[in-house]
């Protein structure tokens, strides 16, 4: 008998193990953007919060809402993060994309310029840093140069790919200004350039960037989305409200390593960051209103066309955002 208990016992240790794994299911989200933005997802990765909810997890990193969109359509993702302009575009050109958990609804940019630019209308004739056409960075570099009369035909848009990127190119003399969101925006005013714009305080209500999936995968995989958003709301609450694990996040993730950045990148975000993480209703009117001047479709479409906020809203029912208040 003593002889038979052992092999027995291993194999009961084996099943346990293979049910482990089976418990964890394999999800690839995307993060876009060297931003706090991001911030919830990252913290749910750093506190394990993926882990327990049954979740195995695999951060990747494609740095454009239009590419991850594409990579969505592909079935190579499940989730990515994007901004709400690029997804009700593509959803116009029948995508069928929900947005089903809000990061930011400002836009939290600033327009960073040579110190000898005094006004936004001082970049006449100049180049401005954005990361790709179509991007956040873009609507809001549009905004920004927009709200002081400039059009489009008066200086030099120049996609430059990721957001660090726009800082090594305004600190090379390569452009004229460009468009940061923390921590690039710290580390450029640290350097002595110029905020001529801070859109989080003087833009408008707008989905800058939500967590989008496609409504199939909805269908098909309804309990890992609710899991997935269950993390990512728990990833925003610590965030926060406890400033040593944000921090620690905001130094490992967006590899920060001033004290000084950390601590402006966290203010930034602790105050912009949606939580409960609802994508904003107006800030998606603002987004069709501004494509209905020129597209018949956006005119005509309604904000619930490109969001499912029930997974927040279960939350919320259930007094989730009770239990971790904001």
């Amino acid at each position: 008998m003593k002889r038979s208990l052992v092999p027995l016992a291993g194999f009961a240790f084996a099943v346990l193990l293979v049910t482990q794994a089976w418990g964890q299911t394999s999800v690839r989200i995307n993060w876009t953007a060297v931003t706090g933005a991001q911030s919830g997802m990252f913290v749910a990765r750093q506190e394990g919060l993926f882990k327990k909810n049954g979740l195995d997890v695999e951060l990747i990193h494609i740095p454009s809402s239009s590419r991850a969109i594409q990579t969505i359509l592909a079935g190579e993702i499940a989730f990515s993060f994007m901004d709400g302009n690029n997804q009700v575009q593509a959803n116009l050109k029948g995508a069928n994309l929900a947005l089903i958990a809000g990061a930011t609804n400002r836009m939290v940019f600033s327009l960073m310029a040579k110190p000898e630019f005094k006004r936004i209308t001082d970049l006449k004739g100049k180049k401005v840093g954005i990361t790709r056409i179509g991007s956040s960075t873009h609507t809001s570099a549009l905004y920004a140069l927009g709200s002081a009369g400039l059009k489009p035909a008066d200086y030099q848009i120049l996609p430059l790919v990721e957001v660090p990127n726009i800082y090594t190119a305004l600190a090379a003399g390569q452009i004229d200004a460009g468009v940061m969101s923390p921590p690039t925006n710290g580390r450029a005013k640290k350097a002595g350039f110029l905020e001529l714009m801070n859109l989080a305080k003087e833009g408008p209500e707008y989905v800058s960037v939500g967590v989008g999936v496609s409504r199939a995968y909805i269908k098909a995989n309804e309990d890992i989305v609710r899991r997935v958003v269950r993390s990512y709301a728990e990833g925003v609450y610590i965030f926060k409200t406890n400033k040593a694990a944000a921090l620690r996040m905001i130094q490992n993730h967006l590899r920060v390593k001033e004290t000084e950045i950390q601590e402006d990148t966290y203010n930034q975000f602790r105050e912009y960051l949606e939580y409960p993480p609802y994508v904003s209703r107006k800030g998606m009117e603002t987004i069709l209103a501004e494509l209905g001047e020129k597209d018949p479709g956006a005119k005509n479409a309604k904000p619930e066309d490109f969001m499912d906020m029930r997974f927040v809203a279960e939350l919320d029912k259930e007094g989730f955002f009770k239990k971790f208040p904001k």
